[in-house]
């Protein structure tokens, strides 16, 4: 599935979507006890309350879900009836086989579901995606006019603007960012990477880390550091989302998941001053350096087929034209109701300025795990750059070959 189109067909044509019948409530009575693990953030809080009308059910929301999941739904029964995923976390569940193709509970309860939600994998509906999301500019509004300066289009720009709120003494810090060591910092190393035009593969799956794309987006990594709090290596995106919520920072590339929380009346201080824009792009003439993500539902393969069919039922009642039209803020919705609004720009512009879709494969995942785990030595001193891409490259090349990647 082609990301990029599919995010824009929602964002230009969502508004004009038929509407369905509004459900009131769920339309049924679930009586088998169900359970599902997903990350927590709004659009994901939103989806599990929706379920839960349908009683029997327990949603755990946890930031963790991707390192809890595998071993979870791998079990046999498994711990999780539904699972809560994304590109990549989909592609670990999928190797483990712990996941069923969906296309016979699609042809029973799916048929209000769009084309663009049911994503294939080898001819087979593996996941039903319930939004798209990307990480974008949001800025302090108040804050860069005050100043005069102008939203940054570029990372080089962002610095300088950082560089100029440090100086005013507006914010505790100019920037924030998800560097938390492990996926979030490996995300952020994806993300500028491509910036730079980066490739991350040779011959035989061989990783090609080390160079000059390389080097760029590690400097420009470092070089935001100067401007974020000095505990940016435990910095996830609620750590973030609560800065901007708190006025403690004027600018970060954030998910567009919680744009929507920027302006919630009983949690942040700064409603009505957070804008959004297209990610900034790494060198001139780049596309925005960020990745469109679809989030979604999956149903476990170690389960009796009755609890599958209860919990796709269920599933289906959390992704309703109800639930969205009660949330249309939270997410960049794929479903029917939903209404594209100021929350939603920023991953609209990335998108349009051609921003590329995560690299969803096994080789990706695992070139990500070890960009989460060596950068936080470069980013505090203990190695260079080019040890640093020496370092994961040889993790890289041992995982692959353990799993057959590389001969």
């Amino acid at each position: 599935m082609q990301m990029k189109k599919l995010f824009l067909a929602v964002a230009l044509s969502a508004g004009m979507m038929a509407s369905g019948s509004v459900m009131a409530a769920c339309a049924f009575k679930n009586e088998v006890p169900l359970k599902s693990l997903s990350a927590g953030f709004d659009a994901w809080k939103a989806v599990a309350a929706a379920m839960s009308e349908c009683g029997n059910f327990e949603g755990e929301l946890d930031q963790e879900y991707k390192t809890k999941q595998p071993e979870a739904m791998k079990a046999n029964p498994s711990l999780y009836h539904i699972g809560g995923v994304s590109n990549s976390t989909l592609v670990t569940l999928m190797g483990d086989n712990s996941v069923r193709p969906l296309d016979d509970l699609v042809a029973k309860y799916g048929q209000h579901l769009s084309p663009n939600q049911l994503i294939k994998i080898d001819g087979k509906i593996m996941a039903i995606a319930m939004m798209v999301n990307a990480q974008h500019l949001m800025y302090r509004s108040d804050i860069l006019g005050e100043l005069g300066i102008e939203p940054p289009t570029s990372y080089a720009a962002m610095l300088e603007a950082a560089a100029k709120i440090k100086a005013s003494g507006k914010v505790d810090y100019p920037i924030g960012g998800t560097f938390k060591t492990g996926w979030n910092l490996g995300e952020e190393f994806i993300n500028m990477y491509m910036g730079f035009g980066g490739e991350f593969f040779g011959e035989g799956n061989a990783a090609t880390l080390n160079n000059a794309a390389g080097v760029k987006a590690l400097e420009m990594l470092k070089a935001m550091t100067e401007y974020m709090d000095p505990e940016y290596l435990t910095s996830d995106s609620t750590y973030v989302q609560q800065q901007f919520q708190q006025g403690k920072i004027a600018m970060a590339n954030l998910w567009a998941s919680r744009a929507g929380a920027m302006d919630d009346e009983k949690e942040s201080k700064v409603v009505g001053k957070v804008k959004m824009a297209a990610a900034p792009v790494a060198m001139e003439g780049g596309k925005p350096a960020t990745t469109l993500w679809w989030d979604g539902v999956t149903i476990a393969a170690n389960i009796p087929d009755d609890q599958a069919e209860a919990a796709f039922k269920v599933a289906m009642e959390g992704l309703d034209e109800e639930m969205v039209k009660a949330n249309n803020d939270d997410a960049v919705w794929l479903i029917k109701g939903y209404t594209p609004g100021p929350a939603a720009k920023g991953a609209a512009d990335s998108a349009a300025a051609g921003a590329p879709s995560y690299p969803a494969s096994k080789a990706h995942g695992m070139i990500h795990t070890v960009a989460g785990s060596n950068l936080a030595d470069y980013l505090t001193g203990k190695k260079d750059a080019a040890t640093t891409l020496a370092d994961m490259e040889a993790d890289y090349t041992k995982a692959a070959k353990e799993a057959g990647l590389i001969k």
